[in-house]
């Protein structure tokens, strides 16, 4: 690929065919944020053709790669070829990868159905370095794996964690926040904030998410959960 500073590629196959050289030659460092496993499937196997000693590698994701066993599965495998892992409360803004400090790829947003993702190459050394920055200040916010899995959102205050307890048993709204003694509005606010958190698209999915969480300590399906 050419060195201009920023190019746009469609689709990560291209990205792959294009830039595959770069990844490959990491020497150094390679940086990942991630909201799942799939985001750079063919990019993060690139990288691994061709491992150097005493590479750095540090992964960021979101909450939503606990989701399947298959990523759960992923997650072991990279910690025992050393790589270094940390959730996010919630699944990275901006997916990205960063090669070396010389080197960063940025995702667009997801598209619609039957269009290709496109990827931003960047080499321009002051916007690397301000990926890097922004990655680096995710990454010391964010809780390690092996800390996480013992205990999820560790940074959750009490009146959040009786959020959680409340989707996992499957309370409306209105009885939830009447349980609570909180309004409504601060109890769908705090909803709101959760299913973000849970990488969660409905109700129903985080009420599921949240048992999990909990250890399927709640005998009540979360059926009564609003849509």
């Amino acid at each position: 690929m050419a060195t201009t500073e920023i190019v746009t590629l469609r689709g990560e196959a291209e990205l792959v065919r294009r830039a595959g050289a770069l990844f490959g030659g990491v020497r150094r460092e390679f940086l990942c944020a991630a909201g799942d496993l799939d985001t750079w499937s063919g990019a993060a196997s690139a990288a691994r053709r061709s491992p150097a000693p005493g590479l750095v590698v540090r992964k960021l994701y979101g909450p939503g790669v606990f989701r399947t066993s298959a990523g759960r599965e992923v997650l072991h495998r990279l910690t025992t070829a050393g790589a270094e892992i940390r959730i996010s409360p919630a699944p990275p803004a901006h997916e990205t990868i960063v090669v070396d400090g010389r080197l960063a790829v940025l995702a667009a947003p997801r598209p619609t159905a039957g269009e290709a993702r496109t990827y931003n190459v960047v080499q321009e050394p002051t916007v690397v370095a301000g990926v890097r920055a922004l990655f680096e200040t995710a990454w010391e916010t964010s809780t390690d794996l092996a800390t996480y899995r013992r205990n999820p959102f560790p940074l959750l205050d009490e009146g959040q964690r009786a959020v959680l307890r409340s989707l996992a048993a499957g309370h409306t709204d209105e009885a939830a926040s009447r349980l609570l003694g909180v309004s409504l509005r601060t109890y769908r606010r705090r909803v709101a904030s959760l299913m973000t958190a849970l990488d969660a698209r409905s109700r129903f999915q985080a009420g599921l998410r949240a048992r999990e969480i909990l250890g399927g300590r709640h005998g009540t399906p979360p059926g009564g959960l609003q849509e």
